[in-house]
């Protein structure tokens, strides 16, 4: 006996509203009007005779029985494509053009790469780690894991962590700011600052009740490796995110002062909403959201 198959622009539109977690932008990734949608919702509701989503002021949300179908069945859709690619000769290689900044990629991305060589062996990534990385998304990047603090609403964006504001030096330069926050010693000093992080130092400070407080010197980079460097080497404090200093464990690093300071910067990953049906981009955005980095 042959099994009836389901609907299956149904299920892509099922599948791509819980994706994008908006029926709206589903219809339009679709080409379809809001209420061809929901038709097409409803006959895949009628098909395995439970409702997935709960309607009201145009919003959709999963019932139970919706998230427990789509657990049930997003693998095998996953695991279908997969296996009409193994069995296609027009199908080589996926290429990913990923943007990222240095520091992210050596300190989280590089490290869990194989996991995903071994779960995805045909996708591989050309890494860019040039300037501009937000401003070449859907043009010359598929996609970037940038720091920023708040996405413009065009794109499609993941937020990936959250941060601490942590003022880094060498063990001497502790030593002659002392354990204290304070403005006199502090002004004689040199701060590093990131170029994509440049309201960092102005949080840490306000934080430290230092609001008219000015160093010496800011002196700014592009590098995140090489702020901490430069710190290690005594050249100045570096402000910089907890992860940063904690994922270095670099001994000849200590952070200054005791004080938790809450960053205004967050890593994200950012692509066209449009770019997600190209596999490269949705294996790697699917990945990533579930590797907890």
């Amino acid at each position: 006996m042959t099994r009836r198959l389901p609907p299956l622009r149904a299920l892509e539109a099922f599948l791509r509203v819980v994706r994008l977690g908006s029926a709206r932008a589903a219809a339009t990734e679709l080409g379809l009007s809001p209420s061809a949608l929901s038709r097409r919702i409803g006959t895949l509701e009628e098909f395995v005779g439970k409702k997935l989503f709960t309607r009201a002021h145009q919003a959709m949300q999963l019932t139970d029985d919706g998230r427990a179908f789509h657990d049930a069945v997003a693998p095998h859709i996953e695991a279908l494509a997969a296996a009409v690619e193994s069995q296609s000769d027009k199908v080589g290689l996926m290429r990913l053009h990923l943007g990222v900044l240095p520091l992210f990629g050596g300190q989280r991305l590089f490290p869990r790469l194989p996991e995903l060589r071994k779960l995805h062996p045909r996708l591989h990534i050309d890494i860019d780690t040039g300037p501009h990385l937000l401003d070449r998304v859907g043009d010359t990047l598929d996609a970037a894991i940038v720091l920023m603090q708040k996405p413009d609403s065009s794109l499609h964006a993941v937020r990936l962590d959250h941060n601490l504001v942590y003022a880094i030096a060498s063990p001497e330069v502790a030593r002659e700011v002392g354990p204290e926050p304070d403005a006199r010693k502090l002004a004689s000093q040199t701060f590093l600052v990131h170029n994509e992080l440049p309201d960092s130092f102005v949080a840490w400070r306000e934080a430290m009740g230092l609001k008219q407080f000015e160093p010496a010197a800011i002196d700014h980079y592009d590098s995140g490796q090489l702020i901490l460097e430069a710190a290690a080497q005594g050249l100045g404090i570096a402000i910089m995110h907890d992860d940063h200093f904690k994922r270095t464990r670099d001994k000849r690093l200590e952070r200054l002062f005791d004080v938790d300071v809450a960053s205004p910067y967050s890593y994200w990953f950012v692509c066209r909403p449009r770019d997600l049906e190209q596999r490269p981009v949705r294996l790697f955005h699917e990945w990533l959201i579930t590797a907890n980095l």
